[in-house]
């Protein structure tokens, strides 16, 4: 056993180009952090400031329990009157240590974790994390297998922003398009369970593939979702485009410059509403998308009125996208052929030992990516870019994961759009920005 512990510990030293697991710490106590976080939550609801000079202020908590700030979002306002003059967002209320838990599981078992995350996007999590093992192991994915994520990636996204419009629109006291849009959300969460068992934290994609080819029943509902889809989104638009109580609420709102929204890293929909013509998608393709013809919306005035019309937008152009992968599906297989990264078909197990050692070594070992491995793979998830750093040490569990969420730095220019206006007007720039707190305290 001590040869044991003296071999791992050799292996760690060997993997230098890392920093330690308390490395954030001491930063963190470098910069005094932990003093600074505990004095801003030592500020109580109803402290009032006299400013020299100044009207009588007023700071308040916003959240974290309502349900326009999506739950453990917590926001600490001053206020002048119903002018917010200082906007901080508190987070930590839902850490889950989610990167660490993948570090300690074996590279395919840390896919379920991936669901997690922005749990309306489940399936483009499944695949931003396989793109970044994949891309440490040098696995080549059949045509057909990046056809059907896809597919499911796009689904995951059209889901995902039909939950933020419903929500939205539900935060500025709209509620019939929530009805609408959880109709409509339904089809694609039956697909969901169709092709892989699961409605909501679905894990249909591999390293290496996906799971299993879709059956006949997906297609039957894929081909009933795109014949109704387009007519669908219109009238979601319908139902609010004639709307002044919606205009007033959201034009001029919450406004971000493309200087702001490079400053602070923002990406996603809500850098593309201020003419930021930035889609993964497009600028670095992957799973094929280069083979499909799309385009990227894009707004003028950043606000959240934009916001709103460029995700109208993409849903029609998600559409367009699975329609072109599923007429033009090829035939094949759907998983790579290496296989020592992917299981062998199970009718193999019974002819092959060959095939049955491969099963037998990948559940119980998993795969080993090369020692001294970093890599860095970016999607576009519905909220902005979402990327997975990895690295490896030669092991058969990732050294270090940490993930690149688009809600995390994305939520970071909330002060910007909100100081300077009213209280109300927290609640559509929140609703706008689409943040999920999974991601965020992951």
């Amino acid at each position: 056993m001590p040869k044991l512990l003296e071999a791992e510990k050799q292996r760690s030293l060997e993997f230098n180009n890392i920093r330690s697991d308390m490395a954030p710490v001491e930063a963190m106590n470098s910069r005094d952090a932990m003093a600074q976080a505990s004095s801003l939550t030592q500020r109580i609801t109803t402290e009032r400031q006299k400013q020299p000079g100044d009207s009588e202020r007023m700071v308040i908590n916003m959240g974290p329990q309502h349900p326009s700030t999506h739950g453990v979002l917590r926001l600490v306002l001053e206020l002048d009157g119903e002018t917010v003059t200082k906007c901080e967002p508190v987070i930590g209320y839902l850490h889950t240590g989610m990167e660490k838990t993948m570090q300690s599981k074996l590279y395919q078992q840390a896919i379920v974790v991936t669901d997690r995350f922005d749990y309306t996007n489940t399936m483009g999590n499944n695949l931003v994390y396989c793109l970044a093992v994949e891309k440490l192991l040098g696995a080549e994915i059949p045509e057909r297998g990046q056809a059907l994520r896809v597919i499911m990636a796009e689904l995951s996204r059209l889901g995902a922003h039909m939950v933020w419009l419903g929500t939205h629109l539900l935060d500025l006291g709209a509620m019939t398009v929530l009805f609408y849009t959880f109709r409509d959300r339904e089809l694609i969460m039956d697909m969901f369970d169709t092709i892989c068992g699961a409605r909501l934290t679905a894990s249909y994609m591999r390293v290496g593939g996906v799971v299993a080819d879709a059956p006949k029943e997906f297609y039957d509902q894929l081909d009933f979702f795109l014949s109704i889809m387009d007519e669908r989104i219109d009238e979601y638009a319908y139902l609010v485009s004639d709307n002044e109580i919606f205009h007033k609420r959201t034009k001029g709102i919450g406004e971000l410059t493309k200087e702001e929204i490079i400053d602070f890293g923002v990406s996603g929909p809500c850098a593309r509403a201020a003419g930021i013509a930035w889609d993964v998608r497009k600028s670095n393709p992957y799973s094929g998308y280069e083979k499909y013809d799309f385009d990227v919306p894009v707004g003028q005035k950043g606000d959240v009125y934009d916001r709103y019309l460029v995700r109208m937008e993409e849903m029609k152009q998600s559409v367009r996208i699975i329609r072109q992968a599923y007429e033009g599906l090829p035939e094949g297989s759907v998983r790579c052929a290496d296989r020592k990264i992917s299981l062998p078909p199970r009718e193999e197990l019974a002819t092959s030992m060959e095939a049955v050692i491969h099963h037998f070594k990948l559940i119980t070992e998993g795969f080993h990516p090369p020692r001294n491995q970093e890599i860095y793979q970016a999607c576009e998830s519905p909220k902005g870019e979402i990327g997975f750093f990895i690295s490896s040490d030669g092991g058969n569990k990732p050294y270090r994961c940490h993930l690149r969420g688009p809600s995390f730095v994305n939520l970071q220019a909330l002060p910007a759009m909100l100081e300077g206006r009213l209280v109300a007007d927290a609640v559509a720039i929140i609703g706008s920005i689409d943040i999920v707190l999974g991601e965020v305290d992951r």
